[in-house]
């Protein structure tokens, strides 16, 4: 039977791992190639209620993007965010070059880059959205990992704090720099997951699904082609331009637009065939889209 246990702060990190007191209660730089060997995981789940950036090198076979498959042999990055759960497995072998980075959120929650933690949607991807990078990428994220190391080793005085956010911020920063550089590099799948998204559409409807569940919504568009949302959002809008939401938005306000011109049916029946639930809320998003109401685009086209 496996327990379930919670993890809220970085003394219980270490003291779990067997090392020394954390430098700083906040933030640690945890390197565990020799603590991993001797810890028995056991079927033990993991509360984590911190942040944690996580680097593995020289990553042997493949990684699954979706329902896809891709070699990388230089390096993964991992991101969990608070109160995710987790299991962990201790590597056969320890990884020279790995670590893990590990904050709470306390040590950013008066600063602008706890306001605006949101922004790095990375967190919530699934695990098999990892970030892949290259061997430069991973000597720039090093030396960021190695400056905020070095601050919080140091005599802490009156700009530390500053300097260790500072310097983890532009980590975040570039890693949403690489993720960019990974869709960019993925544009014949991300095509081919524009596609698919517009046929799942089409199926949506064509299967009377609207019926039943509703305007489709992104969680589900993006279950059923095999990303968690966040992932799935992100990648559309830097192939669209336009968010997931927004795309099934726009193709709604299509079919509206095509049965309000080509039948006599109420805006109620209209509003009900598309999957809306109050004809009210059709009215709203399709004037808000269109800037007609329903009615009146009927009337001038």
């Amino acid at each position: 039977m496996s327990h379930l246990l919670n993890i809220n702060s970085i003394s219980q990190v270490h003291e779990f791992f067997g090392m020394p007191r954390p430098k700083h209660p906040l933030i640690s730089v945890l390197r565990l190639k020799q603590y991993l060997p001797d810890i028995d995981f056991g079927d033990t789940k993991y509360i984590l209620n911190l942040y944690q950036v996580s680097f593995k090198s020289k990553v042997d076979g493949s990684f699954n993007y979706g329902r896809n498959t891709y070699d990388f042999q230089d390096g993964t990055l991992l991101f969990t965010a608070p109160g995710q759960a987790l299991k962990f497995e201790a590597p056969e072998v320890p990884d020279e070059e790995g670590w893990t980075l590990i904050f709470h959120p306390d040590l950013i929650r008066k600063s602008e880059l706890g306001r605006n933690m949101d922004s790095y949607t990375f967190f919530a991807y699934d695990l098999h959205e990892a970030l892949h990078i290259s061997d430069e990428e991973k000597r720039k994220l090093k030396e960021l990992v190695e400056n905020i190391e070095k601050e919080y080793s140091q005599n802490y005085d009156k700009h530390s704090q500053k300097l260790i956010i500072a310097n983890l911020e532009l980590l975040l920063d570039y890693c949403t720099r690489y993720y960019d550089r990974q869709f960019l590099m993925r544009t014949n799948l991300n095509s081919d997951l524009v596609s698919g998204f517009e046929r799942l559409l089409k199926d949506y409807y064509k299967e009377g699904q609207q019926y039943e569940t509703g305007i489709p919504t992104v969680s589900y568009c993006s279950s059923e082609l095999g990303y968690s949302s966040d992932y799935f959002s992100d990648l559309i809008k830097k192939e669209t331009g336009k968010t997931a939401q927004e795309t099934i938005q726009q193709f709604v306000i299509e079919k509206a637009k095509t049965k309000l011109l080509s039948s006599t049916d109420a805006v109620s029946q209209i509003a009900y065939d598309i999957g809306f639930e109050y004809p009210q809320h059709f009215s709203k998003l399709f004037k808000s889209k269109t800037g007609k109401s329903p009615k009146e685009y009927r009337q001038l086209n």
